[in-house]
């Protein structure tokens, strides 16, 4: 499925999807658009916000494939990019749309690292939503359109215990943060930020309240999980030293 790169950034998402799996070429999206894709709510009034830019998650050992199928579907490599960093991320552009596509290989390395390998194919067009929500609450400095995303994400989904395709699988989120004191620290921490921050968004009482239960849920469940070892003398140390990988800044 070759041609101009379209101009809707949703359909062009989509395209990319469909012509990779045509392919045999494992590609999810990540960020905003996979929640777009997932959430009415991403397009209410108080939580639409712009996707400039493509973000996906792939395989470093079918890298050489997604270069050649970007060729195909009209983008240019970003090469010095590609040339650095091309066993963890691609990088490709296209003019019309003055468009990034942004492509992990294999673990999700920015404040923490989250190895999406072996959970590729639980959605079939993204991460799935527990990994959606740890990409984004991962950070240490919270970003508002990341907020935005989170709210949509739990009111329009489920919290439960399975990857299924539309519901927020809450046992795996917290065995992540159970074995790695960085990871509970930094969820926890922003999870009740989202919480502070939900009144200004002025959604209706009902859904507020649905959102505030489902944080308080899953901040319970990380409480009450069983912590490993490493977590707990992790835990001694506390923040007396950094949790966090410092992440730097990309230039495209």
């Amino acid at each position: 499925m070759s041609g101009k790169p379209l101009t809707d950034v949703v359909e062009e998402a989509k395209r990319v999807l469909k012509a990779s799996a045509d392919k045999g070429i494992i590609l999810r999206l990540l960020g905003g658009l996979a929640i777009r894709l997932h959430c009415p709510s991403a397009t209410h009034r108080s939580l639409k916000r712009k996707y400039p830019d493509i973000d996906l998650v792939g395989l470093s050992k079918q890298g050489k494939l997604i270069e050649k199928l970007f060729d195909e579907l009209g983008y240019i490599p970003n090469k010095k990019f590609n040339a650095l960093h091309g066993t963890e991320r691609l990088q490709f552009g296209e003019m019309i749309n003055e468009r990034i596509v942004d492509i992990i290989l294999d673990k999700f390395k920015m404040c923490h690292k989250l190895d999406l390998r072996k959970r590729l194919e639980i959605n079939d067009l993204t991460v799935s939503l527990a990994d959606l929500l740890l990409t984004k609450m991962q950070v240490i400095k919270l970003n508002e359109k990341d907020v935005r995303d989170v709210i949509a994400l739990l009111r329009d989904h489920e919290l439960g215990n399975t990857d299924d395709q539309e519901t927020i699988n809450v046992d795996y989120i917290v065995t992540v943060c159970s074995k790695d004191w960085g990871w509970y620290k930094t969820i926890s921490t922003n999870l009740r930020s989202v919480l502070q921050l939900l009144p200004s968004y002025r959604l209706n009482k009902s859904d507020e309240e649905e959102v505030t239960k489902k944080i308080d849920q899953i901040l319970k469940s990380m409480e009450e999980k069983p912590k490993s070892i490493k977590w707990k003398l992790r835990n001694l140390i506390g923040e007396k030293m950094k949790w966090w990988t410092e992440v730097e800044e990309v230039v495209r």
